[in-house]
């Protein structure tokens, strides 16, 4: 089971459709629509395993997508108007350049004919497409973006490997299995500003250690940069078998303004989002609940067409808490560009500071089929059924125990009357005796003595 996941995983994605894109030019709000859900089952499969001398285990874990048309609403031939991600990402990293180097940009972005918004398929958002303003960046200013080619948001989620994961295996200490040792052989990351928010806690988000405690779980996410803890909500059952479900705090998100152990991960915004750009080549991409659920209101505000609502956009996960295998459990982030006017740089117009939801999606999964009544008969039936064997033990031993109990009274109760009985025959014999020797005749004296002669 930890090798070949059989929990069946599907990946849900929901973009954002720009509706206004000359108005937002122009300086008015993103009339923003959701399109989708685009869905795709996720395989995964752990290769290079290797066992360590000290109770470690090394793995690579690859992820293949495949996309479900039956699941999806919509295919992946068909076009989105979004945000060009690539110029509008890079005015702003360009921002505090010479003003000839942003001229000299804005005039390459003519003649390629780039503009702030592009009306993409699916296909091209997700797995990548052909942009010669990849190589014209690289021209311009070189290392600004550390890669050529294609450029897609998901080129890294499919047929790649989140990272070379080492984990204890528990056989000295049971409560440390599925633990983090290191990723990429870090012990630490080195993307955030305070060594808390550097630390790789937790285990990789698969399993935790068994006979859990409701308080919480940590897990590091290749995907957030980032470890990342949730808090215990309630306990349930799924099909039957109990779990806790884990949940996202409010913190997590909060600037350190609102919760200063997140100071490390600034500088930041408005509470609710956070900033990736060091993890994302420094582009000016933030994560986030989807539809700012959770967020400081304002971020909703600045937009059109979103709702956020705990049950469709709040994360959640349910562990078998004897064995802390997940159950159930659906992992969603959102993807979102901070884009803005930058003085240099023509295509971007009028477009007033915004952070604008470019994608959000779900990593979702369940434990079903033969798994589920396997792991349902041997964690659940069976200690219920050894449970009323139990007590059905407990009942057929009581009339036993009380037949013992009244045949143990009837048994001392006879042997009383016998030991009564033979100590009144007893005492009758000696008071019988007495009387006779009392009524027998005196003896002389001298009978005695010519007895004893």
């Amino acid at each position: 089971m930890w090798k070949d996941i059989p929990v069946p995983f599907y990946l849900s994605v929901h973009f954002f459709e720009v509706l206004n894109p000359k108005e937002v030019l122009q300086g008015a709000k993103p009339a923003l629509s959701q399109r989708g859900p685009y869905v795709y089952r996720e395989y995964r499969n752990k290769t290079n395993i290797t066992f360590h001398d000290n109770d470690t285990v090394s793995y690579l874990e690859y992820r293949r997508l495949f996309f479900q048309p039956h699941l999806s609403n919509g295919t992946e031939d068909e076009y989105i108007v979004v945000p060009n991600i690539l110029m509008l990402g890079a005015a702003v990293m360009m921002e505090n350049l010479p003003d000839f180097v942003k001229s000299l940009m804005s005039t390459a972005l003519t003649l390629l004919k780039q503009q702030a918004f592009m009306n993409r398929t699916v296909g091209e958002i997700m797995w990548g497409y052909e942009d010669p303003l990849i190589n014209a960046i690289n021209v311009i200013a070189p290392g600004l973006i550390p890669f050529k080619g294609k450029f897609g948001l998901f080129m890294d989620f499919n047929n790649t490997n989140s990272g070379l994961f080492t984990v204890n295996t528990g056989m000295k200490d049971i409560t440390q299995v599925h633990m983090v040792d290191s990723w990429n052989g870090l012990k630490k990351v080195n993307y955030w500003r305070s060594n808390q928010c550097n630390m790789i806690n937790g285990t990789s988000g698969e399993m935790w250690p068994p006979f859990m405690s409701p308080t919480s779980v940590e897990f590091y996410s290749p995907d957030a940069c980032r470890s990342m803890t949730l808090v215990y909500e309630q306990s349930g059952k799924f099909q039957g078998v109990p779990t806790y479900r884990f949940v996202a705090p409010k913190t997590l998100f909060a600037n350190g303004t609102d919760y200063p152990p997140n100071e490390g991960f600034c500088p930041c915004m408005q509470s609710g989002i956070q900033n990736v750009s060091t993890c994302r080549l420094n582009a000016p991409m933030f994560i986030s609940h989807p539809h700012f659920y959770n967020a400081d209101p304002s971020l909703v505000d600045a937009v059109e067409g979103l709702h956020p609502s705990k049950e469709q956009h709040g994360l959640f996960l349910d562990v078998h808490p004897m064995t802390g295998i997940p159950m159930n459990c659906s992992i969603k982030l959102q993807l979102n560009l901070y884009i803005k006017h930058v003085d240099g740089i023509r295509q971007t117009g009028d477009i007033k500071p915004v952070v604008l939801p470019l994608v959000w999606f779900a990593e979702s999964g369940s434990i079903e089929g033969s798994v589920l009544k396997q792991f349902y008969t041997n964690l659940v039936l069976l200690p219920s059924v050894l449970d009323y064997v139990q007590y059905i033990f407990l009942g057929l031993s009581v009339p036993l125990i009380l037949s013992a109990a009244v045949l143990m009274a009837i048994t001392q109760e006879k042997c009383s009357l016998f030991w009564s009985s033979n100590k009144k025959s007893s005492d009758s014999n000696k008071a019988n005796q007495a009387i006779s020797a009392k009524n027998l005749p005196p003896v002389k004296g001298t009978v005695l003595r010519e007895a004893k002669l």
